[in-house]
C-alpha cells in the first residue's frame, strides 16, 4: 500500500518515502509562493511528487522560480490539473515529468500581463515595458520548448489569449487525458479490509505537520 509520506522525528517508526509527496499548486501561485518553495524544497532531489493544480496564475517571476526549482532538483513531478492551470501556472506544469488532465480541466493561455506601482516615472514605465516584452517573448518560446509543441500553435493559443480545454491540450500531445470517472485509477485502492498496513491508519499518520528545515 502506497501511502503519502510524511517526515518522521527520531523516536517516529514507519517505511519513509513508500509514495510520492503530494503538494497543491492552488489559488494565486504568488501569495503561496512561500509555502510552494518550501514544499518542493521538502522532496529529495531526484524523488518524484505529485503536484495538483487549480491556480489561475500569479507572477511570472514566481512562476519561473517555481519551475526552476523543479527542473534544478530534477524533480520527477506528476501534474495533474484538477481544475485551472492558467497564465503563470503554466509554466511549473510545463516542468512536471508527467502531465495529466480531465475533459473539464482549463487551461488559459494570453500575452504576460504586467503592472507597476501608480506613480511610476515614464522612463521607468518604459523600461518595464522592455523588460517584460523580452521576458515575454523569452517565455513563450521556452514554454513551447517544454510542452513540446510548434511555437506557431503556441502563438496561436497565447495571443489574444485563448481558454484550452483538457481534450485540446491532450490531442496536442502536452498532457495524458484521463476521463473523469476514471480518476481514481491514479490512486491507490484503500484497503477497506481493516487487515495489514491499512491505508486509514497510514494516512493518519501522513497528515502530521512536516519537520521545517532549519538552515
Amino acid at each position: 500500500m502506497r501511502t503519502v509520506p510524511y517526515d518522521e522525528g527520531p523516536d517516529d517508526e514507519g517505511p519513509e518515502g513508500d509514495a510520492p509527496l503530494e503538494i497543491a499548486m492552488v489559488g494565486d501561485l504568488t501569495d503561496s509562493e512561500g509555502d510552494l518553495t518550501d514544499r518542493l524544497l521538502g522532496v529529495a532531489p531526484g524523488e518524484e511528487c505529485t503536484i495538483y493544480f487549480d491556480s489561475p496564475g500569479g507572477s511570472p517571476y514566481c512562476a519561473m522560480s517555481l519551475m526552476s526549482l523543479i527542473k534544478l532538483r530534477r524533480l520527477r513531478a506528476t501534474g495533474i490539473v484538477t481544475g485551472e492551470c492558467s497564465s503563470a501556472t503554466l509554466w511549473p506544469f510545463a516542468a512536471c515529468e508527467r502531465r495529466i488532465v480531465t475533459p473539464y480541466s482549463v487551461l488559459l493561455f494570453h500575452p504576460m500581463r504586467w503592472q507597476s506601482e501608480e506613480n511610476v516615472g515614464l522612463a521607468e514605465a518604459a523600461e518595464w515595458a522592455r523588460h517584460f516584452g523580452d521576458l515575454e517573448k523569452q517565455m513563450d518560446e521556452l514554454l513551447a520548448q517544454m510542452f513540446g509543441v510548434d511555437p506557431k500553435l503556441m502563438d496561436e493559443w497565447i495571443n489574444p489569449g485563448k481558454y484550452v480545454s483538457g481534450r485540446e491540450i491532450a490531442a496536442a500531445g502536452i498532457a495524458e487525458l484521463v476521463e473523469f470517472n476514471d480518476l481514481a485509477k491514479l490512486c491507490p485502492t484503500t484497503d477497506r479490509t481493516g487487515g495489514g498496513e491499512g491505508a486509514s491508519g497510514a494516512r493518519q499518520k501522513s497528515r502530521r505537520p512536516a519537520a521545517r528545515r532549519n538552515n
